[in-house]
């Protein structure tokens, strides 16, 4: 996951020194917001004249021409306008070397996103107030983010508001592409200790597993009475590499994955008509509360001397609610 340090965050430092100290971090990405502002772009090109770091600007505005005709003159490598301060439809320009993207609000349903995807490589989701730093991550925002990969596959995904350690961590599980980070970062007491959490640790869990879990309906979930086909035909369909098996009471009953799969083809490998769902189901499955902290995950993954790719979640009755998926995780740590 890149990271986009949110410039105009701090208000203290000199720009040109914290310019220099994130390029010695690595930064992926400087974040410009430009709140109908068109000055923005002499610091810009002040910027380049001692980095040569990617842009990342975010526009505000509610007559985006000027500011096409700006980014003609002072290219930046990735814009997006923020949707609903844009009075009519805006036929995104093909500039060489701009990728172009869309910003939503929280409250903006990602359907918005449906006129632009033929012209727009990524959605910035706001999860806070735009253009107000520090605010805090709204949860309903991952279940957003999920809802917007399942409409709009292949587009990137970048966040802003409220990103921390913690958030970044959900966020890469999720298979979010890059994230802004403002106050949590560049007002830091230590840039290269925050730029480290944010890719690859968590310091502090406030969000349950119930804030960002993969929702029972949206899981791939069979009944305990299921034919091996059946079971098959939904790991297969949902392409998560696993079906969550319940029982008549909505309780938990077990996992198949595609280990357990090619087990019991194994198993069986000599008549396979002899294959059963018992042979490619785990009956014993690990899972994890829905009121578990990020913290008590990680503990109770980290304690089993077995890789965890993904966990059925339950509540208190043991009832199923959802589950959570690592394979994002690890595509982003690989």
């Amino acid at each position: 996951m890149k990271i986009s340090a949110s410039l105009y965050s701090n208000k203290d430092k000199p720009r040109k020194e914290l310019v220099q100290e994130l390029d010695r971090c690595h930064i992926d990405y400087f974040h410009i917001d430009c709140n109908d502002d068109p000055n923005v772009f002499e610091d810009i090109r002040e910027i380049r004249k001692y980095s040569k770091t990617p842009m990342d600007m975010h526009i505000i505005t509610d007559d985006p021409r000027p500011y096409l005709d700006l980014l003609q003159e002072t290219p930046v490598e990735r814009v997006c306008f923020q949707v609903e301060n844009l009075p009519a439809k805006l036929d995104m320009p093909k500039m060489e070397g701009t990728s172009f993207g869309l910003a939503l609000v929280s409250d903006t349903d990602v359907s918005a996103f449906e006129a632009y995807k033929d012209q727009c490589d990524f959605v910035l989701i706001m999860t806070t107030t735009p253009g107000q730093s520090g605010g805090k991550f709204r949860s309903d925002n991952f279940q957003k983010i999920r809802k917007f990969r399942n409409q709009f596959p292949g587009k990137e995904i970048e966040v802003d508001g409220g990103v921390n350690d913690e958030v970044g961590f959900i966020l890469r599980m999720l298979g979010v592409q890059s994230v802004v980070s403002g106050s949590y970062l560049v007002n830091h007491e230590s840039i290269p200790e925050a730029l480290l959490h944010l890719r690859s640790s968590v310091v502090h869990s406030d969000f349950c597993v119930k804030d960002f879990m993969i929702q029972k309906e949206n899981a791939p979930v069979v009944s305990s009475d299921s034919s091996v086909q059946r079971i098959i035909q939904s790991i297969d369909n949902y392409k998560m590499g696993f079906a969550i098996v319940q029982d008549d009471e909505g309780k938990l009953a077990g996992i198949s994955s595609n280990a357990d799969v090619r087990k019991g083809l194994l198993k069986n490998f000599e008549d396979l008509n002899e294959l059963t769902p018992e042979d490619i189901v785990n009956e014993s499955p690990a899972s994890i509360s829905e009121d578990a902290t990020i913290s008590e995950m990680l503990d109770f993954v980290h304690s089993k001397k077995f890789l965890i790719s993904y966990l059925p979640v339950v509540n208190r009755n043991n009832e199923l609610t959802g589950a959570i998926s690592f394979i994002n995780l690890i595509r982003s740590e690989s």
